[in-house]
């Protein structure tokens, strides 16, 4: 849209894409979220980022933003040029979007008053778009810097929830420098860890999500292969052992008064998948239960502790918490995410429906309370 239109609906730059292994989920969700905006109450502003950090022009066109043949979409497919990109400006002072290509003069987009950044896993998700969406002034949905930094990396998360108290199950770090240094040693860290603790064991990458890069390993020879897989998402590797139970997820909102918990929900056993992996989430769409089949005392607790958990990392605008009911009946949080998905098939925003809050009611709310939280210190 040209900045010479002239507008009083506040102007969203929804940003997706990215350069983290969940670029297609991130424009899946994309999809989802520009089909729900009030077109009459905003004016939308579509910008993905490729697969090598070109912020691009893309088309509204939510329905390219799809899983056709099993085939996940991309950015590159969406730009309206393989060159072209769109640069935020870092000034506080100065909103204003600017599309230029090589050889072309600059052509002004206008002034973007809101960011939904929907963008998951590094370079998005973790604190960075923040920071440059503070160092610019412009408002933005969901967390911020530290909260988004501290959703993003599992180690610290776990930290930060034990911190406050909060259970968490039996974990193991494998960091970057240790492995350079010994991998040896690293190796006999974790196999000492499932001598403690038992097989099977999770190897998972410490700052992704989407289930990307995880792997069951059920006994030594599989570790390897395991470690390998997870270091190609993130040199930071975590190491879980099996909680037996169930799974149990629950949003958590910010509303006028301060955040609220959505009625919970259940992933049942996925039978054609060893476990909640990428395929069984996205590609093969597994089920969830809404709400979850708990007990009235086991629904206050879960909502209790998701809301403890939003408190304790900081969160801002909206958080997916999701937990395991272990067989002896106790809660333990597995992890919070601050940017959960907003596909057709995602939890967050089900469970909000569930909750009495419709899906363009939930994108309206998220957008409206950006748009009154100062960017900054707060």
């Amino acid at each position: 849209m040209s900045s010479e239109t002239t507008s009083h609906k506040p102007r969203v730059a929804v940003v997706f894409g990215g350069r983290s292994s969940e670029h297609a989920i991130s424009v899946l969700t994309a999809g989802a979220v520009l089909r729900a905006i009030d077109r009459e109450k905003y004016d939308v502003l579509p910008i993905g980022i490729t697969t090598d950090g070109r912020w691009a022009l893309t088309a509204d066109d939510p329905e390219r933003m799809a899983i056709a043949d099993r085939r996940l979409p991309s950015v590159a497919e969406l730009a309206e040029s393989t060159e072209g990109g769109v640069v935020l400006p870092v000034d506080p002072t100065n909103r204003e979007v600017v599309y230029s290509e090589p050889g072309s003069v600059p052509k002004a987009l206008g002034e973007v008053d809101v960011v939904f950044p929907v963008l998951h896993g590094p370079y998005g998700e973790d604190g960075t778009l923040q920071g440059l969406l503070e160092l610019s002034g412009v408002p933005y949905v969901g967390s911020g810097v530290l909260a988004s930094a501290v959703g993003q990396d599992k180690d610290y998360m776990k930290r930060v929830f034990t911190s406050f108290g909060l259970p968490v199950g039996p974990y193991e770090v494998v960091r970057p420098r240790e492995w350079e240094k010994d991998p040896a040693a690293a190796r006999r860290k974790i196999v000492d860890f499932a001598a403690e603790h038992g097989w099977p064991l999770f190897v998972k990458p410490a700052r992704a999500g989407s289930s990307m890069g995880i792997t069951k390993v059920d006994d030594l020879g599989g570790l390897d292969e395991a470690i390998e897989e997870a270091r190609r998402h993130d040199p930071k590797i975590l190491v879980e052992s099996l909680l037996r139970g169930r799974e149990i997820e629950c949003g958590v909102l910010e509303f006028e008064d301060g955040p609220r918990a959505s009625v919970p929900a259940e992933i049942p056993p996925v039978t054609a998948h060893d476990f909640y992996d990428f395929e069984a989430k996205y590609i093969d769409s597994a089920d969830g239960i809404v709400p979850a089949p708990l007990t009235a005392e086991q629904t206050a607790e879960v909502q209790e502790l998701a809301v403890a958990a939003f408190e304790a990392a900081s969160c801002e605008g909206l958080v997916r918490a999701d937990f395991f009911l272990q067989d002896n009946g106790e809660f333990v949080i597995n992890e919070i995410n601050t940017l959960p998905g907003f596909t057709p098939i995602s939890m967050y925003p089900r469970m909000w429906q569930e909750s009495g809050v419709s899906y363009p009611e939930l994108i309206d709310r998220l957008l409206q309370a950006a748009l009154h939280r100062s960017t900054g210190l707060r």
